[in-house]
């Protein structure tokens, strides 16, 4: 296929990457990049790149790639609750500050050869070219304006906002600080020396208490100086006494974008102008990058632009869409996060590295058995020691432990409820899964009436595919705390990794396995596929950004 001219409306990571890598796919052709804002008027502060992330740039572009790893800082993880900490030994995110990237991606662009034209705010309409890549972000003026790319925005139900602070955390932070107002929670890391990004979020009703809310979703050309002071005194300890830094820093609600088409005609959608994910998975720079890969090797592959577009969106959807289900679980995971705060801080860091279904408990045992050790000796209340994890097989050793529930420990065998037994669960209440959502509004009065008569307990049940399992354990863990009565979850046998994550970090009791009584037990693969029993266990990657 002949491009003699493209045209890239957005100079951010997708569209500054994806112009030079077509640049050097096809030097004949003209690239233009149009960026409203001009050098050094960009926003925001530190990003993360994961590990495999790396590697896939490492493919692409391996001397862009280098150069960016020169300004990084690699962190490990640790959460703080109370006082109490837990750690988490990994090193494979890094952190670099949004300009520093930018700066990077631009000149390699402009060295290939690419025309980046600043302070030009372009619309498709108005550009005459054989290709226009719209990278022009999450408001996109070129999705919004064309019917036919369709697509939804969906906010979420809490309120964060991005700031920085002139030092550079030895790891990344997650923390809660309870304020006589409500819970604000802090995602922290370092992204150079003497720099780390402080991103905060809360409830609307913490907001609205501690009377910050009157500046909420307004006027985006300043930085909330009210809000900013008031965390500072907040997170006093985190901060080590320094201030916070804003940069159009306001309280927001996360926009999940999903166009229905990423292309039409001669223009497609690339990066959060297509889609977005939840911050607490770290996939937008990744996602708006790999795009660029997928985009120019479709073009690279294909003689006519038709079909070079449906390739890349064919390729590219699957893969976002698995990230998007899963960072959802993750936001709706965050946004609940103070609800968890009495749980002991290894199996809160369980429960968290399980949020969304992508990291099962043996595969973390195995990078942190000190931690996984903790947990479990928390979860059966006896101590089990790293040599003696090692030694055992997890799921058996997580699933052989005695629930101390009266008459129900008579018909269990360890947490497993025997199946095609009426007696095993008499005492509990079955309860139908019939909510769109465990955080929905059907939810919350499925919930107001379950707790009314306070029974023992419950015997979740429902559908056997995954992520109405998940589902379930979600909506379990807000049953178990809302009634404090004991809960059951039915699932297939080939999800106990799920069911074991769910024990481990206090979301049920017990377990029922949908299985013939005499098949053997096995544990789950490591993927996360919503709606596919055919997972692509490369998905798990994902999520590592959160670490």
């Amino acid at each position: 296929m002949e491009l003699r001219r493209v045209a890239v409306i957005g100079g951010g990571p997708g569209g500054l990457y994806a112009a030079r890598l077509l640049k050097r796919a096809r030097p004949s052709c003209q690239v233009v990049v149009y960026e409203q804002s001009r050098p050094g008027d960009t926003f925001g502060f530190g990003v993360g790149l994961a590990a495999r992330t790396r590697e896939r740039l490492a493919e692409a572009d391996e001397e862009t790639l280098r150069e960016i790893e020169l300004g990084t800082r690699q962190h490990a993880m640790q959460m703080r609750v109370r006082g109490e900490v837990s750690k988490v030994a990994s090193r494979a995110q890094i952190g670099i500050a949004r300009p520093r990237l930018l700066d990077v991606l631009h000149r390699h662009a402009a060295e290939a050869g690419v025309d980046v034209r600043f302070g030009q705010r372009m619309a498709a309409s108005e550009i005459d070219a054989d290709l226009i890549i719209a990278a022009d972000g999450v408001s996109s003026a070129t999705r919004i304006n064309e019917p036919a790319f369709g697509g939804s925005v969906r906010l979420g139900a809490g309120l964060y906002l991005w700031a920085a602070t002139d030092f550079a955390l030895e790891t990344s932070l997650f923390e809660p600080v309870e304020t006589e107002h409500g819970v604000f929670v802090t995602h922290a890391y370092p992204y150079q020396s003497d720099r780390s990004t402080f991103l905060i979020e809360t409830d609307p009703a913490t907001l609205k208490r501690a009377r910050l809310d009157r500046h909420a979703e307004g006027d985006e050309s300043g930085s909330d100086s009210d809000s900013l002071r008031y965390l500072e005194s907040a997170f006093t300890e985190a901060l080590h006494g320094h201030r916070l830094i804003g940069n159009r820093t306001r309280w927001s609600r996360f926009r999940t974008v999903r166009a229905q088409k990423w292309h039409h005609g001669n223009v497609v959608l690339l990066g959060d102008a297509a889609h977005t994910a939840h911050y607490s998975v770290g996939s937008g720079t990744k996602m708006a990058m790999e795009d660029a890969i997928e985009l120019v090797r479709a073009l690279t592959d294909f003689n006519r632009l038709d079909e070079a577009l449906r390739r890349y969106e064919a390729v590219r959807r699957p893969a976002v869409e698995r990230i998007q289900d899963l960072a959802h679980r993750s936001q709706l995971w965050w946004e609940s996060f103070p609800q968890r705060l009495d749980l002991p801080i290894a199996q809160l860091m369980n429960c968290y590295m399980s949020r969304a279904g992508n990291v099962p408990p043996a595969r973390f045992a195995r990078s942190n058995p000190d931690v996984m050790s903790t947990a479990l000796s928390d979860y059966a209340g006896r101590r089990i020691s790293v040599a003696e994890l090692q030694s055992v097989d997890l799921n058996t050793w997580v699933l052989e432990q005695p629930l101390d529930d009266g008459l129900l420990t008579t018909r269990a065998s360890g947490r497993i409820l025997p199946q095609g037994d009426p007696e095993a669960h008499k005492e509990l209440t079955i309860v139908e899964q019939c909510v769109e959502g465990p955080w929905s509004s059907e939810a919350d009065d499925l919930l107001e009436d379950l707790s009314k008569n306070r029974p023992q307990g419950f015997l979740l049940v429902g559908p056997a595919d995954r992520p109405a399992v998940l589902d379930r354990l979600d909506f379990g863990e807000r049953l178990r705390k809302r009634t404090g009565g004991l809960v059951a979850l039915s699932l297939p046998e080939a999800l106990e990794d799920d069911a074991v994550a769910g024990l481990i970090s206090g979301r049920i009791d017990l377990v029922q396995f949908d299985r013939p009584a005499s098949s053997p037990r096995h544990t789950n693969v490591e993927a996360f596929a919503p709606g596919s029993a055919n997972a692509n266990a490369s998905v798990a990657n994902a999520a590592a950004a959160a670490i």
